[in-house]
């Protein structure tokens, strides 16, 4: 029996590709509350960081997101999430965190194009500085919220650090410890 692989980590760490080949070599459903996150803010006209502060006023931001892996974590199926929670909230699930080293995570942010919701960085220092508010407030919403450090490694079953690691090689290694658990 397949089970969901949920996936989290640094910003700039890969989560987002690496998840999407994961989906394609396991032929797992893929869902991103990233994805979602960013198509909320570009609906509000502000950037995630601004969606970010927002969320720590209005629990509707995280209740609305969150809703819907909780659904899935309940419906029977197994996916592939590229969630900063998705593991607390489908605890069943196979965990993995990536993380990156934060300049390389800054420059992979800075030169993603695709990332059209978020600010136009004027250089990597000012991404920097970008990622760290973001992290710093979503760590403090989620301990206040769900009481879940998102610093504290000991949930995950595997724990990858990407900065030197190509696509290719962060899924193999995903892949062979996914096969062992199942």
């Amino acid at each position: 029996m397949k089970k969901s692989i949920t996936i989290t980590g640094s910003l700039g760490s890969g989560k987002s590709t690496v998840a999407k080949k994961l989906s394609s070599d396991l032929g797992l459903t893929y869902y991103s509350t990233g994805s979602a996150q960013r198509q909320i803010a570009a609906q509000m006209g502000i950037t995630t960081l601004q969606l970010n502060h927002l969320a720590d006023k209005d629990k509707s931001i995280d209740e609305k997101i969150d809703g819907v892996i909780k659904n899935m974590n309940n419906d029977g199926n197994a996916y592939i999430v590229d969630s900063r929670l998705a593991w607390h909230f489908m605890p069943a699930s196979f965990k993995v965190k990536l993380i990156v080293e934060k300049t390389h995570a800054a420059q992979r942010i800075f030169n993603d194009n695709l990332r059209s919701s978020e600010s136009k960085y004027k250089n990597v220092d000012e991404v920097i500085k970008a990622i760290e508010e973001r992290r710093q407030s979503e760590r403090e919403r989620f301990l206040r919220v769900y009481q879940v450090d998102i610093e504290n490694n000991s949930a995950f079953d595997l724990v990858v650090d990407t900065t030197n690691l190509s696509i290719d090689e962060v899924c193999q290694q995903i892949k062979n410890a996914y096969q062992k658990a199942i």
